[in-house]
């Protein structure tokens, strides 16, 4: 076995309990994570049978294909795989094993998945859902033609404040994931919707109260990511877009969009607000799809 010593299987599940114990009661996790932790390892030692020692590189990679094909996305799979990495790191410290076989361990490409985007038209329906006549409606064009048009994370999106964008200039300050500011530019349609919802629609919302935040309910407060995404949800019925629509769809819509344009993917990582590229990188796809068609439209022999 790669890297491991000779264990039995119920040795190896001993070991999970041990891995357990010392989550729970010397790093001090809590209950949700230890429960997380003891399902996914419970799964791996079911997995693992009556083989024995502890599971190498191959065997702990057969499981990860494992629970790819009995229909795991690629998130829930990554997480089995950080619970493993986490598993082997304490036995690795314990010095019950030699070495590491998960430390360079990868998924495989078949993992990631592609995000999902919409089209322009369904875009366009979507953002014509709304019942503008209402103040509610006016307020959810806006925050979807902003969302659409700058890419925020729906939490940035539920937190702009009035401050925060600037009309004229069509610019817009967001705060990202460890507490990063941003500049991201609006765009003409955004801003034509959010300008009809400050002057009516907010005002009625309000009804004279005072709000800090741009987008706000019917009883004043910041409205909240959780509400966004029902609402969302329910726009996304009611036009016929209703397979897992959420504020993150219309996010990954803005930066493919974007890179079918003809951006570098460097300019949307950062209005994205992604820290490292890579992440930006699961956009590629639409890169490698724009290259085909040029390929095919331009090469002699094509």
């Amino acid at each position: 076995m790669s890297g491991a010593l000779a264990q039995s299987a119920s040795d190896l599940r001993h070991q999970t309990g041990v891995f357990l114990n010392h989550c729970r009661i010397e790093k001090g996790l809590a209950a949700n994570s230890i429960a997380a932790y003891a399902s996914d390892l419970a799964r791996f030692t079911g997995f693992s049978g009556e083989r024995a020692g502890v599971p190498g590189v191959e065997e702990i990679r057969n499981y990860l294909d494992h629970l790819y094909q009995s229909g795991l996305s690629s998130r829930s799979v990554a997480r089995h795989l950080t619970t493993l990495r986490t598993f082997y790191g304490f036995l690795l410290q314990e010095g019950r094993i030699t070495s590491d076989p998960t430390e360079h361990l990868h998924a495989p490409k078949q993992w990631q998945n592609i995000p999902k985007f919409l089209n322009l038209e369904e875009i366009n329906k979507i953002i014509q859902a709304p019942d503008t006549a209402r103040p509610t409606g006016l307020r959810d064009r806006a925050m979807m033609e902003l969302l659409y048009a700058s890419g925020l994370r729906v939490s940035e999106l539920c937190k702009v404040g009035l401050a925060d964008l600037n009309l004229e200039m069509g610019v817009l300050r967001t705060t990202g994931k460890g507490n990063k500011q941003r500049l991201v530019p609006a765009g003409k349609a955004a801003i034509l919707a959010v300008r009809a919802y400050l002057e009516t629609g907010r005002p009625a919302l309000l009804k004279g109260r005072a709000s800090r935040y741009l987008f706000i309910t019917a009883r004043g407060g910041c409205l909240t990511r959780q509400a966004f995404w029902r609402l969302l949800a329910g726009y996304g019925r009611k036009v016929g877009i209703f397979h897992g629509l959420t504020p993150h769809v219309l996010r990954h819509s803005f930066a493919t969009h974007l890179l079918e344009g003809g951006a570098d993917l460097r300019s949307v990582q950062v209005m994205l607000g992604h820290s490292d590229i890579s992440t930006t990188q699961i956009y590629t796809h639409v890169l490698r799809s724009r290259l085909r068609d040029t390929v095919e439209k331009h090469h002699p022999r094509a």
